[in-house]
């Protein structure tokens, strides 16, 4: 099981190594959203991504096999756990890809840190919350506190993160409660309410033009959770920075769309390098 220890507590990760490195595609780190494991990445995007280039997923504190320091923490906090981990595995510079949650921590990560990144890809995520997700975020957190049982929350969750197309496919919405609620429930109530915390806290919307990095800012023409308003508020913000949302997906566009998903995002990451 491997741990990466930090100043304050550790980190489980994995490091997929390429099957055919090139030696011009940095690493890339998936950081994960709230209230799920890294292995979430592994069914669509590692294997398609570790072609040619190392890629780094790893549970967030309080996730799965991380240590949790037990106290409140903010997206910034995440970002020093993230450039922690960069550190602990002499990763000078990667591409970084975050969703939701992750994308909110890469937005911090970057900006704390910003030579340690070269593109970057911001999925289904903001740079500020509206009211609208501010109330329902603060309604999960009050669940998590409150003891509601994890198959009742992975539902509720549902709601918003698949579109309504998705949520007809009956064996798609069981394959995707047993996932994330298979015996193992990846947070306690009580982090997984400190990640909405943390993501109702995050604003970093007047801070994203100091960003200069190419950045992809990504989501479901059918997302619920973060419509593509958020997206585009985000590339209105950076510099170099534009927003894309794939028809036919709700906020879970990694898993809905997975075959155009890494299309996409290798195509945007692979660009400037004029490879295939």
């Amino acid at each position: 099981m491997p741990l990466a220890k930090l100043a304050h507590h550790a980190l489980y990760y994995e490091l997929h190594r390429a099957r055919d490195p090139r030696p011009e595609f940095p690493p890339i780190v998936l950081v994960m959203g709230i209230g799920g494991r890294c292995a979430g990445w592994l069914p669509f995007q590692v294997p398609t991504f570790s072609e040619h280039r190392d890629v780094l997923i790893y549970d967030h504190r309080g996730v799965g096999e991380s240590e949790d320091p037990g106290r409140p923490f903010t997206t910034a906090d995440l970002a020093r756990d993230l450039l922690d981990l960069l550190d602990a595995l002499a990763l000078e510079r990667v591409d970084a890809a975050g969703y939701f949650l992750g994308g909110m921590t890469i937005q911090e990560a970057a900006l704390e840190a910003p030579d340690r990144f070269r593109d970057l890809v911001l999925i289904g995520t903001w740079a500020r919350p509206d009211a609208k997700r501010r109330m329902l975020l603060e309604s999960w957190a009050a669940l998590g506190r409150a003891g509601t049982p994890a198959s009742a929350m992975v539902r509720h969750r549902l709601i918003w993160t698949l579109s309504d197309e998705s949520l007809e496919e009956r064996e798609l919405v069981t394959t995707a409660v047993a996932h994330l609620d298979d015996g193992r429930t990846p947070v306690t109530g009580e982090a997984f309410a400190r990640q909405c915390d943390a993501c109702i806290g995050h604003d970093a919307l007047d801070r994203l033009g100091r960003l200069e990095h190419p950045t992809l800012a990504i989501c479901g023409r059918r997302d619920a959770l973060t419509p593509s308003k958020f997206s585009r508020e985000i590339a209105e913000a950076m510099p170099n920075a534009r927003d894309l949302a794939l028809a036919y997906s709700g906020h879970a566009v990694m898993a809905e769309r997975p075959e155009r998903f890494n299309q996409v995002v290798l195509n945007f990451l692979d660009e400037e390098r004029g490879s295939s």
